[in-house]
């Protein structure tokens, strides 16, 4: 088991990326044959997780986006920043990174933000007082074999093309006192979202797929 540390170093060295990809396929493996006690989450923005390792500040994920996604039609906007730095590989497909300039704008906003408070399986999105226009300053594509970061506290939208399939190995790394946040309706209220956990036999489906697509690459 690669830890945190290793991944960090071998994708910031980027030059064994044979070695990331031997990693997940071997984890994929012992998903999907149950070896690995994990389920895989559909996130709301239109992504499968494998959380491989969530059990303290240093997160590892295996990220997945299907080709036949659909449509993606958050309760906000795809537009958020995390509460963590991320470090991403891209394992399989292309992945579109779209980052956003938010500015206060109390007289004219166009959004308002809300601060996501997670608690297992349910996300609250609370209504927070901030309103902000937001305009996409840098767009940048990642095919394999490319490594990306993106900051705590940074907006952004996370995307792929229709009927392409992505996958990455994503790093987290908390950043005490940040917040996730989502870009949302001015007139919009606090609500839940209830995340989709899969059982034990779709986790072990998913884990192969998603390996057929990595081993391809």
């Amino acid at each position: 088991m690669m830890s945190y540390a290793d991944l960090e170093r071998e994708i910031d060295r980027g030059t064994r990326p044979e070695m990331l990809r031997d990693w997940v396929l071997a984890v994929l493996g012992d998903v999907a044959d149950g070896r690995r006690p994990l389920l895989a989450v559909r996130h709301p923005l239109g992504f499968t997780c494998l959380p491989v390792d969530r059990s303290g500040p240093d997160g590892i994920c295996v990220h997945a986006w299907a080709a036949d996604l659909p449509p993606v039609r958050p309760t906000t906007s795809t537009m958020h920043s995390h509460s963590w730095d991320l470090l991403s590989h891209v394992l399989h497909g292309r992945v579109r990174n779209e980052l956003i300039e938010v500015s206060d704008a109390p007289a004219e906003p166009a959004w308002r933000v809300y601060e996501v408070r997670s608690r297992g399986d349910v996300d609250e999105m609370a209504a927070t007082d901030r309103l902000v226009t937001a305009v996409t300053a840098t767009v940048e594509t990642h095919s394999v074999g490319d490594s990306y970061a993106l900051r705590a506290g940074g907006f952004h939208t996370s995307e792929v093309g229709p009927g392409q399939p992505a996958v990455t190995v994503a790093l987290g790394r908390t950043t005490p006192g940040a917040c996730d946040l989502s870009l949302g309706a001015v007139d919009g209220r606090s609500h839940q979202v209830r995340r989709d956990r899969c059982d034990v036999a779709e986790t072990s489906r998913l884990a192969r797929e998603i390996a057929q697509l990595v081993a391809r690459c």
